[in-house]
């Protein structure tokens, strides 16, 4: 670690460093779809780290709701959100309003609706600052209602894979902002 020249930042470290980032959350296990690899953008445009993402296996409900979760992990366990952020740095909301929205958009015409608004909710664990909302787990907590066509048409297999490819293209458009998700 060097010497720092200019005012102190934020918790007392050298303003051109970082805090440090919390305990790394293990795995949750086995993905139930299949892991989906993923390389994560570097500097300059440079292919970044790899990723899995993965998903628990649904517990589905009496009313037709699926409760699972979804996360990107690497080797040391579940990444921080800010890995997926942009290279100019993390945008000022909360991470869930960048990679749910796309996430959504990715499942129209596959959820159920009520009132016009698909059926998916989503949260992700709380940030132990909230003042960086992107310095949290990856992790999503996802509770969804798909249309009954589609849930009698399609295995719980289908189901999961497309959920999998909603999430790896809402955690791909994060990183790379003006690009539609």
């Amino acid at each position: 670690m060097g010497v720092s020249e200019g005012p102190p930042g934020p918790r007392g470290q050298p303003a051109d460093e970082a805090p440090p980032s919390p305990a790394r959350a293990p795995s949750p296990g086995p993905s139930f779809a299949r892991a989906e690899p993923l390389r994560l953008r570097g500097p300059a445009g440079q292919p970044g780290p790899r990723v899995r993402l993965g998903m628990l296996r649904p517990s589905i409900m009496d009313d037709g709701w699926w409760l699972t979760t979804l996360w990107v992990e690497d080797d040391d366990g579940i990444v921080e959100a800010r890995a997926v952020a942009p290279l100019a740095g993390p945008p000022p909301v909360a991470p869930l309003r960048v990679i749910g929205s796309t996430l959504s958009n990715a499942l129209m015409g596959l959820l159920d609706q009520e009132d016009g608004r698909q059926l998916i909710r989503l949260r992700m664990p709380p940030a132990d600052d909230e003042a960086q909302p992107w310095r949290r787990p990856l992790l999503i907590l996802v509770a969804a209602r798909w249309d009954p066509v589609r849930a009698s048409s399609m295995t719980t297999n289908q189901l999961a894979g497309e959920l999998m490819r909603a999430f790896r293209n809402a955690i791909d458009a994060a990183g790379a902002p003006g690009r539609p998700g």
